[in-house]
């Protein structure tokens, strides 16, 4: 493992559509993740249909990469990481 603190910003579209499958793989992921922070906007009369998550990433950069990978699988999902060095 690595001492670095590595972010995934996850843009989720469609999000009645596409939450499963990313709760999914958030799942699968499940022991990785150390910190996940969902924001959307919302008021009284609406929903956004899209958000953002960010992950606060646990483990190696192939299992981030890997976790990447599965997010990009899903339609309308983007993933973009951070990389914060010591």
């Amino acid at each position: 493992m690595n001492d670095d603190h590595t972010i995934l910003g996850i843009h989720v579209t469609n999000r009645l559509k596409n939450a499963v499958d990313v709760q999914k793989v958030f799942t699968e992921y499940g022991c990785n993740i150390k910190t996940r922070i969902g924001l959307h906007d919302v008021d009284a009369d609406m929903c956004s249909p899209s958000g953002v998550v960010l992950i606060e990433f646990f483990g190696s950069d192939d299992e981030a990469a890997a976790m990447m990978a599965r997010l990009d699988e899903v339609e309308g999902v983007h993933v973009q990481k951070m990389v914060f060095g010591h």
